[in-house]
Protein backbone atom coordinates (compact mmCIF):
# COMPACT_ATOMS: atom_id res chain seq x y z
CA UNK A 1 0.00 0.00 0.00
CA UNK A 2 2.91 2.07 0.81
CA UNK A 3 4.09 1.90 -3.25
CA UNK A 4 1.51 3.88 -5.07
CA UNK A 5 1.98 6.81 -2.33
CA UNK A 6 5.80 6.91 -3.16
CA UNK A 7 5.49 6.84 -6.20
CA UNK A 8 2.91 9.55 -6.59
CA UNK A 9 5.09 11.25 -4.18
CA UNK A 10 7.99 11.11 -6.86
CA UNK A 11 5.60 11.96 -9.49
CA UNK A 12 4.80 15.06 -7.84
CA UNK A 13 8.68 16.72 -6.68
CA UNK A 14 10.12 18.66 -9.21
CA UNK A 15 12.84 17.61 -11.00
CA UNK A 16 15.96 19.18 -9.34
CA UNK A 17 17.75 21.50 -11.82
CA UNK A 18 21.21 20.47 -13.13
CA UNK A 19 22.33 24.36 -13.97
CA UNK A 20 25.24 25.41 -11.74
CA UNK A 21 24.89 28.56 -9.58
CA UNK A 22 26.77 31.88 -11.11
CA UNK A 23 30.29 31.93 -10.45
CA UNK A 24 31.35 35.00 -8.44
CA UNK A 25 31.25 38.33 -9.86
CA UNK A 26 28.93 37.64 -12.91
CA UNK A 27 26.11 39.43 -13.70
CA UNK A 28 22.58 37.98 -14.57
CA UNK A 29 22.65 39.41 -18.76
CA UNK A 30 26.17 36.67 -18.88
CA UNK A 31 25.05 33.92 -16.96
CA UNK A 32 24.37 32.23 -20.44
CA UNK A 33 27.90 31.64 -20.29
CA UNK A 34 28.30 29.99 -17.42
CA UNK A 35 24.99 27.49 -17.69
CA UNK A 36 27.64 24.34 -18.43
CA UNK A 37 28.42 22.53 -15.23
CA UNK A 38 31.69 20.93 -16.64
CA UNK A 39 33.01 22.97 -19.42
CA UNK A 40 33.34 27.30 -20.03
CA UNK A 41 33.70 28.39 -23.38
CA UNK A 42 35.63 32.05 -23.60
CA UNK A 43 32.96 34.76 -24.51
CA UNK A 44 34.71 36.28 -27.32
CA UNK A 45 37.28 33.17 -27.79
CA UNK A 46 34.76 30.95 -28.67
CA UNK A 47 37.61 28.27 -30.06
CA UNK A 48 38.93 27.86 -26.51
CA UNK A 49 37.03 25.76 -23.92
CA UNK A 50 37.94 24.96 -20.60
CA UNK A 51 36.74 23.22 -17.62
CA UNK A 52 34.02 24.48 -15.17
CA UNK A 53 37.00 24.17 -12.56
CA UNK A 54 39.32 27.24 -13.91
CA UNK A 55 36.43 29.68 -13.68
CA UNK A 56 38.04 32.16 -10.99
CA UNK A 57 41.14 30.05 -10.41
CA UNK A 58 42.87 33.64 -10.02
CA UNK A 59 44.72 32.50 -13.75
CA UNK A 60 44.02 34.37 -17.10
CA UNK A 61 43.19 31.73 -19.07
CA UNK A 62 40.58 33.58 -21.75
CA UNK A 63 41.93 36.48 -23.92
CA UNK A 64 39.14 38.33 -23.05
CA UNK A 65 39.22 37.81 -19.36
CA UNK A 66 35.98 36.28 -19.15
CA UNK A 67 36.71 33.02 -17.37
CA UNK A 68 38.06 35.14 -14.46
CA UNK A 69 34.66 37.19 -12.87
CA UNK A 70 35.30 37.20 -9.69
CA UNK A 71 39.20 37.73 -9.38
CA UNK A 72 41.41 40.54 -10.66
CA UNK A 73 43.23 38.14 -12.54
CA UNK A 74 42.62 39.16 -15.51
CA UNK A 75 42.05 43.23 -14.46
CA UNK A 76 45.88 43.78 -16.35
CA UNK A 77 44.05 43.57 -19.83
CA UNK A 78 41.79 46.49 -19.83
CA UNK A 79 44.64 48.69 -19.40
CA UNK A 80 46.30 47.49 -22.37
CA UNK A 81 42.80 47.59 -24.54
CA UNK A 82 40.48 48.89 -23.13
CA UNK A 83 37.58 46.86 -25.21
CA UNK A 84 39.71 43.84 -24.66
CA UNK A 85 37.41 42.58 -21.49
CA UNK A 86 34.17 40.94 -22.18
CA UNK A 87 32.31 41.66 -19.17
CA UNK A 88 31.48 45.02 -18.08
CA UNK A 89 33.52 44.40 -14.75
CA UNK A 90 32.80 42.70 -11.72
CA UNK A 91 29.06 42.46 -10.57
CA UNK A 92 27.93 43.70 -7.16
CA UNK A 93 24.30 41.83 -6.17
CA UNK A 94 23.87 44.56 -3.28
CA UNK A 95 20.70 42.84 -2.34
CA UNK A 96 18.62 45.49 -0.90
CA UNK A 97 19.69 48.29 -2.71
CA UNK A 98 21.08 48.66 -6.48
CA UNK A 99 23.15 45.98 -8.29
CA UNK A 100 26.18 47.51 -9.78
CA UNK A 101 29.65 46.89 -11.44
CA UNK A 102 32.64 48.23 -10.20
CA UNK A 103 36.27 47.79 -11.98
CA UNK A 104 38.31 44.58 -12.04
CA UNK A 105 41.29 46.36 -10.02
CA UNK A 106 38.71 46.87 -7.38
CA UNK A 107 38.63 43.30 -6.38
CA UNK A 108 40.52 41.83 -3.71
CA UNK A 109 42.73 44.34 -3.18
CA UNK A 110 42.27 44.70 0.38
CA UNK A 111 39.95 47.97 0.23
CA UNK A 112 36.30 48.03 0.65
CA UNK A 113 34.26 49.53 -1.56
CA UNK A 114 31.24 50.30 0.19
CA UNK A 115 30.40 52.98 -2.13
CA UNK A 116 29.53 50.91 -5.08
CA UNK A 117 29.99 47.19 -3.78
CA UNK A 118 27.57 47.58 -0.08
CA UNK A 119 27.50 44.41 -0.13
CA UNK A 120 31.25 43.68 0.45
CA UNK A 121 31.24 41.11 -1.59
CA UNK A 122 34.57 42.28 -3.61
CA UNK A 123 36.57 41.10 -1.57
CA UNK A 124 37.32 37.37 -0.73
CA UNK A 125 38.15 36.65 2.27
CA UNK A 126 40.03 33.31 1.92
CA UNK A 127 42.49 36.15 -0.74
CA UNK A 128 42.70 39.26 0.56
CA UNK A 129 42.58 38.50 3.93
CA UNK A 130 39.75 41.32 4.42
CA UNK A 131 36.15 41.11 5.46
CA UNK A 132 33.75 43.93 4.23
CA UNK A 133 30.40 44.59 6.28
CA UNK A 134 27.32 44.13 4.31
CA UNK A 135 25.65 47.96 4.46
CA UNK A 136 23.30 47.71 1.73
CA UNK A 137 20.35 47.18 4.14
CA UNK A 138 21.29 51.47 5.02
CA UNK A 139 22.44 52.45 1.82
CA UNK A 140 18.99 51.12 0.63
CA UNK A 141 16.70 53.05 2.39
CA UNK A 142 18.72 55.93 2.33
CA UNK A 143 18.42 55.87 -1.81
CA UNK A 144 14.69 54.91 -1.67
CA UNK A 145 13.96 58.32 0.15
CA UNK A 146 16.35 59.99 -1.88
CA UNK A 147 14.51 58.60 -4.83
CA UNK A 148 11.30 59.23 -3.81
CA UNK A 149 12.29 62.89 -2.16
CA UNK A 150 13.69 63.45 -6.47
CA UNK A 151 10.60 61.96 -7.89
CA UNK A 152 8.59 64.57 -5.82
CA UNK A 153 10.63 67.21 -6.70
CA UNK A 154 10.54 66.04 -10.55
CA UNK A 155 6.88 65.67 -10.22
CA UNK A 156 6.49 69.38 -9.20
CA UNK A 157 8.84 70.66 -11.53
CA UNK A 158 6.66 69.05 -14.36
CA UNK A 159 3.90 70.22 -12.97
CA UNK A 160 5.54 73.72 -12.97
CA UNK A 161 6.59 73.54 -16.68
CA UNK A 162 3.10 72.48 -17.32
CA UNK A 163 1.93 75.82 -16.25
CA UNK A 164 4.75 77.60 -18.09
CA UNK A 165 3.36 76.14 -21.45
CA UNK A 166 0.27 77.18 -20.57
CA UNK A 167 1.03 80.45 -19.90
CA UNK A 168 3.59 80.71 -22.88
CA UNK A 169 0.74 80.15 -25.06
CA UNK A 170 -1.53 81.96 -23.54
CA UNK A 171 1.11 85.32 -23.97
CA UNK A 172 1.35 83.63 -28.03
CA UNK A 173 -2.00 84.32 -28.14
CA UNK A 174 -2.49 87.61 -27.07
CA UNK A 175 0.37 88.92 -29.21
CA UNK A 176 -1.18 87.26 -32.39
CA UNK A 177 -4.49 88.98 -31.03
CA UNK A 178 -2.81 92.19 -30.85
CA UNK A 179 -1.42 91.77 -33.83
CA UNK A 180 -4.93 91.17 -36.00
CA UNK A 181 -6.33 94.48 -33.52
CA UNK A 182 -3.45 96.19 -34.83
CA UNK A 183 -4.20 95.33 -38.42
CA UNK A 184 -7.25 97.02 -38.50
CA UNK A 185 -6.73 100.09 -36.57
CA UNK A 186 -3.52 100.49 -39.09
CA UNK A 187 -6.42 99.81 -41.83
CA UNK A 188 -8.43 102.56 -39.95
CA UNK A 189 -5.56 105.35 -39.97
CA UNK A 190 -4.37 105.35 -43.39
CA UNK A 191 -8.18 106.04 -44.18
CA UNK A 192 -8.34 108.87 -41.52
CA UNK A 193 -4.58 110.41 -43.21
CA UNK A 194 -5.70 110.25 -46.61
CA UNK A 195 -9.35 112.15 -45.39
CA UNK A 196 -7.06 114.55 -43.07
CA UNK A 197 -4.95 115.22 -46.55
CA UNK A 198 -7.64 116.09 -48.15
CA UNK A 199 -9.07 118.33 -45.69
CA UNK A 200 -5.50 120.17 -44.89
CA UNK A 201 -5.44 120.75 -49.14
CA UNK A 202 -9.09 121.98 -48.93
CA UNK A 203 -8.31 124.32 -46.42
CA UNK A 204 -4.91 125.02 -48.49
CA UNK A 205 -6.39 126.40 -51.66
CA UNK A 206 -9.37 128.06 -49.70
CA UNK A 207 -7.23 130.16 -47.56
CA UNK A 208 -5.03 130.71 -50.81
CA UNK A 209 -8.30 132.10 -52.79
CA UNK A 210 -9.02 134.48 -50.02
CA UNK A 211 -9.61 138.06 -51.55
CA UNK A 212 -9.69 140.09 -48.51
CA UNK A 213 -6.26 139.89 -46.75
CA UNK A 214 -5.07 140.98 -43.31
CA UNK A 215 -2.92 144.37 -43.57
CA UNK A 216 0.97 142.85 -43.04
CA UNK A 217 1.98 143.86 -39.82
CA UNK A 218 4.30 146.87 -39.98
CA UNK A 219 4.66 146.68 -43.57
CA UNK A 220 8.12 145.07 -45.36
CA UNK A 221 10.33 146.92 -42.77
CA UNK A 222 8.37 145.38 -39.91
CA UNK A 223 8.50 141.94 -41.21
CA UNK A 224 12.26 142.44 -41.61
CA UNK A 225 12.75 143.86 -38.28
CA UNK A 226 10.61 140.64 -36.76
CA UNK A 227 13.06 138.15 -38.72
CA UNK A 228 16.17 139.76 -37.39
CA UNK A 229 14.69 139.63 -33.89
CA UNK A 230 13.97 136.42 -34.10
CA UNK A 231 17.24 135.45 -35.48
CA UNK A 232 19.04 137.69 -33.23
CA UNK A 233 17.32 135.75 -29.73
CA UNK A 234 18.48 132.27 -31.71
CA UNK A 235 21.76 132.95 -31.80
CA UNK A 236 22.13 134.41 -28.59
CA UNK A 237 20.55 131.14 -27.04
CA UNK A 238 22.83 129.35 -29.05
CA UNK A 239 26.13 131.34 -27.94
CA UNK A 240 24.71 130.55 -24.21
CA UNK A 241 24.62 127.01 -25.06
CA UNK A 242 28.13 126.78 -26.42
CA UNK A 243 29.55 128.98 -23.31
CA UNK A 244 27.80 126.00 -21.33
CA UNK A 245 29.00 123.62 -23.00
CA UNK A 246 32.56 124.74 -23.21
CA UNK A 247 32.76 125.49 -19.50
CA UNK A 248 31.74 121.87 -18.85
CA UNK A 249 34.00 120.59 -21.38
CA UNK A 250 37.15 122.41 -19.46
CA UNK A 251 36.04 121.26 -16.29
CA UNK A 252 36.17 117.58 -17.37
CA UNK A 253 39.90 118.21 -18.94
CA UNK A 254 41.19 119.97 -15.84
CA UNK A 255 39.59 116.34 -13.98
CA UNK A 256 41.35 114.26 -16.42
CA UNK A 257 44.55 116.19 -16.65
CA UNK A 258 44.42 115.59 -12.86
CA UNK A 259 43.51 112.03 -13.14
CA UNK A 260 46.18 111.16 -15.19
CA UNK A 261 48.65 113.19 -13.57
CA UNK A 262 48.64 111.42 -10.11
CA UNK A 263 48.09 107.99 -12.39
CA UNK A 264 51.91 108.40 -13.32
CA UNK A 265 53.43 109.68 -10.21
CA UNK A 266 51.08 106.62 -8.43
CA UNK A 267 51.66 103.52 -10.88
CA UNK A 268 54.44 101.25 -10.28
CA UNK A 269 57.11 100.93 -13.04
CA UNK A 270 58.19 97.56 -12.22
CA UNK A 271 54.84 96.49 -12.94
CA UNK A 272 55.05 94.64 -16.11
CA UNK A 273 52.43 95.40 -18.66
CA UNK A 274 52.72 97.05 -21.81
CA UNK A 275 49.01 98.38 -21.49
CA UNK A 276 49.91 100.72 -18.56
CA UNK A 277 53.27 101.35 -20.05
CA UNK A 278 52.02 102.60 -23.28
CA UNK A 279 49.40 105.01 -21.55
CA UNK A 280 51.93 106.69 -19.07
CA UNK A 281 54.51 107.43 -22.32
CA UNK A 282 51.24 108.94 -24.11
CA UNK A 283 50.24 111.25 -21.22
CA UNK A 284 53.66 111.91 -20.49
CA UNK A 285 53.96 113.11 -24.37
CA UNK A 286 50.79 115.29 -24.08
CA UNK A 287 52.00 116.80 -20.51
CA UNK A 288 54.93 118.06 -22.59
CA UNK A 289 52.86 120.00 -25.30
CA UNK A 290 51.16 121.67 -22.73
CA UNK A 291 47.99 121.59 -20.82
CA UNK A 292 44.77 123.35 -21.14
CA UNK A 293 44.46 126.79 -20.63
CA UNK A 294 41.22 128.77 -19.70
CA UNK A 295 40.12 131.71 -22.44
CA UNK A 296 41.44 135.08 -21.97
CA UNK A 297 39.71 137.39 -20.06
CA UNK A 298 39.29 139.92 -22.65
CA UNK A 299 37.44 137.23 -24.72
CA UNK A 300 35.35 136.60 -21.78
CA UNK A 301 34.36 140.33 -21.49
CA UNK A 302 33.22 140.36 -25.27
CA UNK A 303 30.92 137.21 -24.96
CA UNK A 304 29.46 138.74 -22.21
CA UNK A 305 28.78 141.91 -23.96
CA UNK A 306 27.03 140.15 -26.49
CA UNK A 307 25.04 137.97 -24.48
CA UNK A 308 23.08 141.20 -22.99
CA UNK A 309 19.81 141.06 -23.66
CA UNK A 310 18.57 143.78 -26.43
CA UNK A 311 17.43 146.48 -24.04
CA UNK A 312 20.76 146.24 -21.78
CA UNK A 313 22.32 146.76 -24.61
CA UNK A 314 20.18 149.50 -25.97
CA UNK A 315 18.85 148.13 -28.80
CA UNK A 316 14.68 149.17 -29.22
CA UNK A 317 13.04 147.18 -31.91
CA UNK A 318 9.77 148.71 -31.06
CA UNK A 319 10.47 151.44 -32.99
CA UNK A 320 11.24 149.59 -35.92
CA UNK A 321 8.19 147.68 -35.92
CA UNK A 322 5.47 150.17 -35.95
CA UNK A 323 2.38 149.13 -38.45
CA UNK A 324 2.11 150.58 -41.51
CA UNK A 325 -1.38 150.50 -43.39
CA UNK A 326 -1.93 151.80 -46.95
CA UNK A 327 -5.05 153.53 -47.81
CA UNK A 328 -5.89 151.17 -50.18
CA UNK A 329 -6.39 148.44 -47.76
CA UNK A 330 -9.79 149.96 -47.34
CA UNK A 331 -10.97 148.57 -50.63
CA UNK A 332 -10.47 145.16 -49.59
CA UNK A 333 -13.75 145.77 -47.49
CA UNK A 334 -15.88 147.06 -50.48
CA UNK A 335 -18.10 143.46 -50.13
CA UNK A 336 -19.45 144.99 -47.35
CA UNK A 337 -22.10 147.61 -49.32
CA UNK A 338 -22.97 144.80 -52.02
CA UNK A 339 -26.64 142.81 -51.26
CA UNK A 340 -25.65 139.22 -50.21
CA UNK A 341 -26.39 137.41 -53.51
CA UNK A 342 -24.06 139.60 -55.19
CA UNK A 343 -21.56 139.68 -52.85
CA UNK A 344 -21.64 135.66 -52.52
CA UNK A 345 -21.14 135.29 -56.43
CA UNK A 346 -18.40 137.78 -56.33
CA UNK A 347 -16.67 135.75 -53.81
CA UNK A 348 -16.95 132.86 -55.67
CA UNK A 349 -15.75 134.31 -59.05
CA UNK A 350 -12.89 136.00 -57.54
CA UNK A 351 -11.99 133.21 -55.46
CA UNK A 352 -11.92 131.10 -58.48
CA UNK A 353 -10.11 133.65 -60.42
CA UNK A 354 -7.68 134.35 -58.60
CA UNK A 355 -6.78 130.71 -57.84
CA UNK A 356 -6.56 130.22 -61.51
CA UNK A 357 -4.48 133.04 -61.73
CA UNK A 358 -1.68 131.56 -59.06
CA UNK A 359 -2.14 128.15 -60.82
CA UNK A 360 -0.57 129.60 -64.14
CA UNK A 361 1.98 132.02 -62.51
CA UNK A 362 0.11 134.82 -62.93
CA UNK A 363 -0.98 135.67 -59.73
CA UNK A 364 2.43 135.29 -56.82
CA UNK A 365 0.83 133.40 -54.10
CA UNK A 366 0.16 134.87 -50.67
CA UNK A 367 3.02 133.89 -48.46
CA UNK A 368 0.89 133.83 -45.55
CA UNK A 369 -0.84 130.63 -47.03
CA UNK A 370 2.66 128.95 -48.01
CA UNK A 371 2.61 126.53 -45.05
CA UNK A 372 5.23 129.19 -43.24
CA UNK A 373 5.21 129.95 -39.92
CA UNK A 374 2.80 132.56 -40.75
CA UNK A 375 0.70 130.56 -42.48
CA UNK A 376 -3.82 130.83 -41.23
CA UNK A 377 -4.78 129.17 -37.97
CA UNK A 378 -7.22 126.82 -40.01
CA UNK A 379 -4.57 125.48 -42.40
CA UNK A 380 -2.40 125.18 -38.96
CA UNK A 381 -5.01 123.31 -37.17
CA UNK A 382 -5.72 121.01 -40.54
CA UNK A 383 -2.00 120.53 -40.56
CA UNK A 384 -1.31 119.67 -36.48
CA UNK A 385 -4.78 116.93 -37.17
CA UNK A 386 -2.87 115.26 -39.80
CA UNK A 387 0.87 115.60 -38.10
CA UNK A 388 -1.20 113.63 -35.02
CA UNK A 389 -3.16 110.92 -37.11
CA UNK A 390 0.27 110.41 -38.82
CA UNK A 391 2.16 109.84 -35.70
CA UNK A 392 -0.69 107.36 -34.36
CA UNK A 393 -0.29 105.21 -37.80
CA UNK A 394 3.45 105.28 -37.61
CA UNK A 395 3.55 104.07 -33.96
CA UNK A 396 0.96 101.44 -35.13
CA UNK A 397 3.15 100.41 -37.85
CA UNK A 398 6.22 99.96 -35.50
CA UNK A 399 4.25 98.16 -32.95
CA UNK A 400 2.88 95.91 -35.10
CA UNK A 401 6.54 94.79 -36.99
CA UNK A 402 7.46 94.64 -33.38
CA UNK A 403 5.04 92.15 -33.14
CA UNK A 404 5.51 89.87 -35.98
CA UNK A 405 8.59 89.71 -34.87
CA UNK A 406 8.19 88.60 -31.60
CA UNK A 407 6.33 85.46 -33.39
CA UNK A 408 9.46 84.84 -35.06
CA UNK A 409 11.56 84.42 -31.98
CA UNK A 410 12.92 81.28 -30.73
CA UNK A 411 11.40 80.74 -26.90
CA UNK A 412 12.89 77.36 -26.25
CA UNK A 413 10.67 74.05 -26.96
CA UNK A 414 6.80 75.05 -27.13
CA UNK A 415 7.91 78.13 -26.69
CA UNK A 416 8.25 77.78 -22.64
CA UNK A 417 10.73 80.74 -22.06
CA UNK A 418 7.74 83.32 -23.47
CA UNK A 419 6.50 82.38 -19.69
CA UNK A 420 9.99 83.32 -18.39
CA UNK A 421 10.57 86.22 -20.43
CA UNK A 422 12.69 89.05 -18.76
CA UNK A 423 12.44 87.44 -15.34
CA UNK A 424 15.95 87.79 -13.52
CA UNK A 425 17.71 84.89 -11.27
CA UNK A 426 20.77 86.12 -9.07
CA UNK A 427 23.61 83.94 -7.51
CA UNK A 428 26.43 84.94 -4.90
CA UNK A 429 29.58 83.31 -6.47
CA UNK A 430 32.15 84.42 -3.58
CA UNK A 431 33.57 87.84 -4.75
CA UNK A 432 30.95 88.94 -7.44
CA UNK A 433 26.85 87.92 -7.57
CA UNK A 434 25.87 86.93 -11.06
CA UNK A 435 22.67 86.99 -12.57
CA UNK A 436 20.89 86.12 -15.63
CA UNK A 437 17.81 87.37 -17.17
CA UNK A 438 15.88 85.19 -19.24
CA UNK A 439 15.98 86.10 -23.04
CA UNK A 440 17.92 89.13 -22.24
CA UNK A 441 21.22 89.51 -20.10
CA UNK A 442 23.93 88.25 -18.15
CA UNK A 443 25.69 90.55 -15.43
CA UNK A 444 28.13 90.54 -12.98
CA UNK A 445 28.18 92.76 -9.87
CA UNK A 446 31.40 92.78 -7.40
CA UNK A 447 30.20 92.71 -4.08
CA UNK A 448 32.89 95.14 -2.72
CA UNK A 449 31.12 97.86 -5.08
CA UNK A 450 32.29 99.12 -8.59
CA UNK A 451 30.60 99.46 -12.37
CA UNK A 452 28.52 96.18 -13.05
CA UNK A 453 29.79 94.39 -16.45
CA UNK A 454 28.11 92.89 -19.16
CA UNK A 455 28.53 89.04 -19.99
CA UNK A 456 26.54 89.42 -23.01
CA UNK A 457 23.02 89.45 -24.51
CA UNK A 458 20.89 86.20 -25.13
CA UNK A 459 21.57 85.27 -28.94
CA UNK A 460 19.56 81.99 -29.37
CA UNK A 461 19.89 78.41 -28.23
CA UNK A 462 22.13 75.36 -29.01
CA UNK A 463 22.67 71.46 -27.82
CA UNK A 464 25.61 70.95 -25.55
CA UNK A 465 26.77 67.70 -24.78
CA UNK A 466 27.22 67.21 -20.52
CA UNK A 467 28.65 63.83 -18.81
CA UNK A 468 28.55 64.85 -15.17
CA UNK A 469 27.45 63.01 -11.92
CA UNK A 470 24.19 64.05 -10.17
CA UNK A 471 24.77 65.05 -7.15
CA UNK A 472 22.77 63.71 -4.08
CA UNK A 473 20.37 67.30 -3.71
CA UNK A 474 19.76 66.15 -7.43
CA UNK A 475 22.05 69.80 -8.35
CA UNK A 476 24.03 68.33 -11.48
CA UNK A 477 23.94 68.24 -15.58
CA UNK A 478 23.93 64.64 -15.67
CA UNK A 479 24.56 62.95 -18.94
CA UNK A 480 23.82 63.48 -22.32
CA UNK A 481 22.37 66.50 -24.26
CA UNK A 482 21.35 69.60 -22.92
CA UNK A 483 19.20 72.58 -23.68
CA UNK A 484 21.64 75.86 -23.72
CA UNK A 485 21.24 79.78 -23.85
CA UNK A 486 24.17 81.75 -25.60
CA UNK A 487 25.05 84.90 -24.36
CA UNK A 488 27.31 87.26 -26.55
CA UNK A 489 28.70 90.79 -26.92
CA UNK A 490 29.72 91.80 -23.74
CA UNK A 491 31.69 94.23 -22.58
CA UNK A 492 35.30 93.69 -23.79
CA UNK A 493 37.94 92.48 -21.36
CA UNK A 494 41.57 94.41 -20.93
CA UNK A 495 43.19 92.71 -24.12
CA UNK A 496 41.07 90.16 -24.43
CA UNK A 497 37.76 89.68 -26.96
CA UNK A 498 34.15 90.94 -25.67
CA UNK A 499 32.73 88.75 -22.84
CA UNK A 500 30.21 86.50 -23.43
CA UNK A 501 28.20 83.33 -21.49
CA UNK A 502 27.32 80.26 -22.29
CA UNK A 503 24.23 78.83 -20.17
CA UNK A 504 24.11 75.11 -19.35
CA UNK A 505 20.09 74.16 -17.89
CA UNK A 506 18.95 71.15 -16.43
CA UNK A 507 15.80 70.05 -14.86
CA UNK A 508 15.05 71.50 -11.55
CA UNK A 509 12.08 71.99 -9.43
CA UNK A 510 13.10 76.08 -9.44
CA UNK A 511 14.59 78.23 -11.46
CA UNK A 512 18.70 78.44 -10.09
CA UNK A 513 21.96 78.92 -10.42
CA UNK A 514 24.13 76.19 -9.57
CA UNK A 515 27.83 77.48 -10.56
CA UNK A 516 29.24 79.56 -12.26
CA UNK A 517 33.27 79.47 -13.90
CA UNK A 518 34.85 81.45 -16.80
CA UNK A 519 36.10 78.49 -18.85
CA UNK A 520 38.38 80.90 -20.98
CA UNK A 521 39.27 84.39 -20.34
CA UNK A 522 35.88 86.24 -20.42
CA UNK A 523 34.03 83.39 -21.68
CA UNK A 524 31.72 82.09 -18.69
CA UNK A 525 30.03 78.85 -18.89
CA UNK A 526 26.53 78.63 -16.05
CA UNK A 527 25.04 75.28 -14.75
CA UNK A 528 21.72 76.29 -14.43
CA UNK A 529 18.39 74.52 -12.91
CA UNK A 530 15.04 75.39 -14.46
CA UNK A 531 11.38 73.37 -14.68
CA UNK A 532 10.99 75.24 -17.97
CA UNK A 533 13.76 71.93 -19.27
CA UNK A 534 11.86 69.09 -17.59
CA UNK A 535 10.16 67.21 -20.58
CA UNK A 536 11.75 64.01 -20.71
CA UNK A 537 14.64 63.82 -18.28
CA UNK A 538 14.23 63.63 -14.59
CA UNK A 539 15.95 65.92 -12.10
CA UNK A 540 19.43 67.26 -12.80
CA UNK A 541 19.39 65.20 -16.43
CA UNK A 542 18.98 62.16 -14.51
CA UNK A 543 16.34 59.28 -15.04
CA UNK A 544 12.72 59.44 -13.58
CA UNK A 545 13.87 57.96 -10.23
CA UNK A 546 16.83 60.07 -10.14
CA UNK A 547 19.75 57.60 -10.98
CA UNK A 548 22.09 58.65 -13.43
CA UNK A 549 22.23 56.62 -16.47
CA UNK A 550 25.27 53.92 -15.44
CA UNK A 551 28.23 53.75 -17.86
CA UNK A 552 30.70 53.54 -15.18
CA UNK A 553 33.12 51.24 -17.00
Amino acid sequence: MKTPHLAALLLATPILSTTPPRPRGVGPEFAKHYSSPDTFTCIQAPHITLPRSRVNDDYCDCPDGSDEPGTAACASLAASDAGALALPGFYCKNKGHQPSYIPFTYVNDGVCDNEACCDGSDEDATRSGVVCEDRCKAAGKAWRAQAEARAKALNAAQKRRKELVAQAWRLRQEVEDRIQTLTTQIQGAEMHVRDLEGELEATERRERARVVAKPKEGGKMGVLVGLARRRTEELRSALEGLRGQRDEAARRVHELEALLARFKEEYNPNFNDEGVKRAVRAWEDYDAQGRYQEPEGATERDLDEVSKADEESGLKWAEWEREEVSDTDVLYHFEAYLPRPVRDWLDTKLRDLRLWAMDNGILAADSGSSGSGSESKAVTEARTRLDTARGELNTHTTSLAQHREDLTKDYGPQDVFRALKDTCISADSGEYEYEVCWMGQTIQKPKKGGAHTGLGSFTGFERVAVDEEVRSDGRGLGSGERLAMKFENGAHCWNGPARSALVVLACAERDEIWRVVEAEKCVYRFEMGTPAVCEEKGIGGADAMGQKKRDEL
